[in-house]
């Protein structure tokens, strides 16, 4: 079980933290990631990162001004979001992997509820 939280309304340049709490068979995986899907449009990969805190990846996007790490200790992994910009409004969801994932969207196993992010100009 992934869940997910922290997302809120903040101004043009803001910040948030998302946090997701991995539970149960999501804390036996090895890549944690962070996905975003806005209205009309499909989700997209945002970040990854594996457990052993190794082999980050960001979208070209976001690189820059969001950074996640995890906390092996509280099966937590984080997205410090900054800069936020309008483009940033998405519903974001983590995502966990049982295999070593390099970069990219392909191979997540379990999915959370999302978290929503509004981004006002």
């Amino acid at each position: 079980q992934l869940q997910a939280s922290g997302g809120g309304l903040v101004q043009a340049g803001g910040s948030l933290r998302l946090s997701c709490k991995a539970s149960g068979r999501t804390s036996i995986t090895y890549t944690m990631g962070w996905f975003r899907q806005a209205p009309g449009k499909e989700r997209d990969f945002v970040a990854s990162m594996w457990w052993s805190g190794g082999n980050t990846d960001y979208r070209d996007s976001v690189k820059g001004r969001f950074t996640i790490s995890v906390d092996n200790a509280k099966n937590m992994v984080y997205l410090q979001m900054n800069s936020l910009k309008p483009e940033d409004t998405a519903v974001y969801y983590c995502a966990a992997a049982r295999t070593f994932i390099v970069s990219g969207p392909s191979g997540y196993d379990y999915w959370g509820q999302g978290t929503q992010v509004t981004v006002s100009s």
